[in-house]
């Protein structure tokens, strides 16, 4: 956990108005935190914008960089860009509440708030869910899709007449 206070940003002694953090991240970064990667080698640089306001902070964080895929029809890697931004608003109180989606309350005795939880999420979010590799050709896509199984928008199959009679039984009442 020590290594993870590389990414506090302290706010204590700076002034009211914008300030901005930079970070570089690499596959270090994410062997701090115990789950595993659906990528390899990424090589990111973070951009962290705080806003500083007398009562609450403003957290604009901004990843940009590439990270290496598993290609989904081919099993080949391949670089995948990455880019994404977030905006948090921290406010004080009692004691630590991230239950609010783009509100964090830390308590009034903190002097510096750690960005890398909010780093490692902003990166997980710009991971494309279909890993396909810009050297698939449209060929193997167009072949992919006609065998893969189709939606039916048919309605149901025919009903069961016995469950239709008891279905008669449910209109009645």
């Amino acid at each position: 956990m020590d290594k993870l206070r590389n990414y506090d940003v302290s706010f204590s002694g700076l002034k009211t108005g914008k300030h901005e953090f930079r970070f570089e991240i690499n596959k270090e970064f994410f062997q701090l935190f115990d789950t595993e990667q659906e990528f390899t080698n990424p090589g990111i640089s973070v951009n962290v914008l705080l806003d500083k306001h007398s009562t609450f902070l403003e957290f604009e964080i901004k990843v940009k960089g590439t990270v290496e895929l598993v290609c989904d029809i081919t099993n080949e890697n391949f670089s995948q860009p990455i880019e994404n931004e977030i905006r948090v608003l921290v406010k004080f109180g009692e004691e630590y509440d991230d239950s609010e989606e783009d509100v964090i309350t830390i308590p009034s005795s903190d002097h510096a708030f750690n960005v890398s939880q909010l780093i490692y999420e902003n990166v997980a979010l710009s991971i494309p869910m279909k890993k396909i590799s810009p050297n698939v050709s449209d060929e193997d896509l167009a072949i992919l899709e006609k065998f893969s199984p189709k939606e039916n928008d048919e309605e149901e199959h025919e009903s069961d007449p016995r469950w239709d009679a008891l279905k008669n039984l449910k209109n009645k009442n």
